[in-house]
């Protein structure tokens, strides 16, 4: 069998041709001569970019095409581009590449485009921001060395969501549409998830692009260890993974009529978290897991203490899956049955108050469990009939069902803001409502295309994620920085509003994209099974909305992360450099909010700021960490810009719940308390995101915990505890850099290199 290129080079020979004559005709009606060796590069070109085959696949595929070239255009003077490409696609496809096959139209686009070429444009970034994508998003070579920039690694991404198109449209419209998912993420009004952001279009990734996905248990060995082997796959390929344990039979429970041989599903737990820890994601980090145990399960108590000892089950969040009914026995006093999942016979009655203050009590002593409020959260399951919605993914912001996974991407409400006309203040912003709703839809779109250009590493998950209900998950982040730029406090009434008005709004545009999309794409394949079925409300997707954590990507995009206040208004940061033996941290940057820095200048510059240089009030932050009580600080300053520790607990949970409302997936928030918070604080927290509708909770003590992450500043670290040492000792230093590590959403963040893991 001869080598394509040789052949090729022989078809370029006139007297070696059989139909020297035939021509290509393009879409401009210019012809021009075919040119055998152009095909083979395009296939080439376009296996390296799917990362599906090389070069030496490319030539294999061609030659079993030169028959079809030859007796399909024997008789012919012109061919047209379609032509040729109706023939090469389906044997791309036969040879097993559908993904290149999907692809390889998107080579005509740029004859398309009539030689028109696409500037590629770098975004504004900070050089903290720089290092973030060099860290996490950017493409290296063998050696570790970064090959492309933040504006080519953006570009990358949308041209690969973009190929989905062309199973509707044309290749202009491929075209055109990668060009406005760069637009608006180069303008970084809206980024997709950290690991689509690497993954996309990158030959050395695994073309997986969920970061998360739930999987299902069944109450015997084999299907318990088949799961385990799933989620290690998964973690290989740098996903996390939920799970919901209430269907294992308990401790000491008959197994094949053997009494007291039941290991219960504590310890199965215990053994995930043992075998998931030993694969690590980019060589120091552990996958991210949820572990949830249903309030009704007789192992529960043994379930709630499980991380009392510290640094026990450090890659797993826990959460107690409750029901409105145990939630109800709860307010009312009443008594509460634990069964055995298996023959659902009661083990024991206690009272239900009495052991919603043991899970109070630890959640406020370790930061663990959260709350799962499973009645809320299947009151918005699409699907019903295909199972209850009783897992989530590791951070609690997707409930899903077996197998799904979560396709999610941010809007960064910042950057949703016009100055009101004719005023020029430091507060004189609104939102740009238009704007934004572009953004909204663009990014529906893109999600959906997410779930075509996905690589699925099992059948069942593209068998119910792409071929199923095709969630999708929408989310903000740069809430706080527009409320700083709004001029409103985040601890107030004017601020749930906006949360409420913003949810709204993006709910309603959201859903008119997936309903257009559902126009020209069809409705997602279980629509006909679902609780939509019989309405008008026809749509691509089955959900739409999630609010996830965004810690490394608001990083990346420099803005507040997720819809959670801003952590601290001057953080110190440290930074590598080569005058270091160990390429250590060697010196230290004082990083300053960078919409608390612009309005401050703004207020100098008005001469509003009186007596003071801007060193000065940024060495009070560093050293204080409020702007409380500055002289010289206007009074709406010191309102507006609180951060997380001088925020009280019960508007965090206001916040959250503002958005829950709109939201059909679910909202990842971290409800902060300080050292001094009492337990009683946290249990009346976890009552009102029930009261309030949230579907889950999550809360963290200062300093609950020794081994695990603190989310404090210098300036609060400072504080005494209750046995008289100071919080610092508790603090966790990132295995990358050195600096403090911060927790918020249900992952340790570091906010200097942008390391982060979803432990608590």
């Amino acid at each position: 069998m001869q080598p394509i290129l040789s052949l090729a080079k022989r078809q370029r020979e006139p007297h070696r041709q059989e139909n020297s004559t035939l021509a290509v005709k393009k879409r401009s009606g210019i012809l021009e001569p075919f040119d055998l060796a152009k095909i083979e590069a395009s296939v080439t070109a376009a296996g390296i970019d799917t990362g599906e085959f090389g070069k030496k696949e490319a030539d294999k595929i061609l030659e079993g095409l030169q028959g079809h070239l030859k007796n399909g255009f024997a008789k012919r003077r012109t061919v047209s581009v379609e032509e040729i490409r109706n023939i090469v696609e389906p044997a791309i496809a036969q040879a097993g590449y559908f993904a290149t096959a999907k692809y390889y139209i998107l080579y005509g686009s740029k004859k398309a485009r009539g030689g028109e070429a696409f500037q590629i444009h770098e975004p504004p970034m900070p050089a903290y921001s720089l290092e973030v994508a060099k860290k996490r998003y950017l493409k290296t070579d063998m050696d570790g060395r970064v090959i492309e920039t933040p504006g080519s690694m953006l570009w990358r991404v949308a041209r690969h969501m973009a190929k989905a198109e062309i199973q509707w449209e044309d290749e202009r419209e491929v075209e055109r549409v990668a060009r406005l998912f760069f637009e608006r993420m180069v303008d970084f009004r809206f980024v997709c998830s950290g690991k689509a952001m690497f993954e996309a279009g990158n030959t050395g990734g695994t073309g997986q692009l969920s970061a998360c996905f739930v999987l299902g248990l069944e109450d015997n060995i084999a299907s318990i260890f088949k799961t385990l082997g799933e989620a290690a796959l998964i973690h290989k390929n740098n996903g996390g993974t939920g799970f919901n344990f209430s269907v294992i039979r308990p401790r000491g429970d008959k197994v094949k009529n053997v009494p007291g041989a039941a290991s219960g599903p504590v310890d199965f737990l215990q053994a995930y978290s043992a075998a998931l820890s030993k694969i690590l994601q980019g060589a120091k980090r552990r996958g991210g897991n949820m572990a949830i145990l249903n309030a009704d399960h007789s192992d529960i108590h043994e379930f709630v203490r499980v991380k009392e000892e510290d640094g026990n089950i450090t890659n797993f969040n826990i959460s107690v899956g409750a029901s409105d009914q145990f939630m109800e026995a709860i307010e009312k006093n009443k008594n509460w049955r634990l069964l055995n999942p298996r023959t659902g016979e009661t083990i024991s009655t206690v009272k239900a108050r009495e052991f919603f203050d043991e899970i109070v009590s630890y959640a406020h002593r370790t930061g663990d469990p959260g709350m799962i409020f499973l009645t809320r959260m299947e009151q918005d399951n699409p699907t019903p009939t295909l199972g209850k919605l009783d897992a989530t993914n590791p951070c609690g912001e997707q409930p899903l069902l077996p197998y799904e996974s979560c396709n999610l991407s941010s809007i960064v409400l910042s950057k949703h803001l016009r100055r009101k006309a004719g005023r020029n203040g430091p507060f004189d912003w609104e939102v740009d409502w238009d704007n934004l709703r572009e953004t909204v839809r663009l990014a529906i779109r893109f999600l959906d295309n997410m779930i075509e250009s996905n690589t699925y590493i099992h059948p069942e998950i593209e068998r119910i994620v792409r071929n199923g209900n095709r969630k999708i998950g929408l989310g903000v982040m740069g809430f706080a920085h527009l409320l700083y730029k709004l001029g409103v406090p985040y601890s107030s009434r004017e601020a749930v509003r906006m949360a409420d008005h913003l949810g709204k709004f993006i709910k309603k545009e959201a859903e008119a994209a997936s309903m257009e999309l559902a126009r020209v794409r069809g409705v997602f394949p279980n629509f006909d099974i679902s609780t939509y079925a019989g309405t008008s409300e026809r749509y691509r997707n089955a959900t739409m909305l999630t609010i996830a954590p965004t810690g490394t990507i608001s990083l990346f995009a420099d803005c507040s992360s997720g819809i959670e206040p801003v952590f601290s208004l001057v953080t110190e940061r440290r930074t590598f450099f080569e005058d270091g033996d160990k390429k250590k941290p060697t010196r230290t940057l004082r990083i300053v909010d960078p919409v608390f820095e612009e309005i401050l200048d703004g207020e100098r510059k008005q001469g509003t700021i009186k007596g003071l240089t801007k060193r000065e009030v940024l060495a009070h932050l560093s050293k204080k960490g409020s702007l409380r009580g500055l002289p010289g600080i206007p009074k709406r300053m010191q309102d507006v810009f609180v951060t997380t520790h001088e925020i009280d607990w019960p508007w965090h949970v206001k916040i959250q719940a503002a958005w829950q409302k709109y939201c059909d997936n679910s909202v990842s928030k971290t409800i902060n308390f300080s050292h001094s918070a009492k337990v009683k604080d946290v249990r009346d927290a976890y009552l009102l995101a029930w009261r309030l509708g949230c579907k889950g909770i999550t809360i963290y003590r200062d300093g609950s915990k020794k081994h695990q992450v603190l989310n404090t500043t210098n300036a609060f670290a400072k504080k005494k505890t209750a046995h008289g040492k100071r919080s610092s000792e508790f603090e966790s230093a990132c295995p990358e850099c050195g600096s403090t590590m911060t927790f918020a959403e249900g992952c340790a963040t570091c906010p200097q290199c942008a390391y982060s893991h979803c432990t608590v």
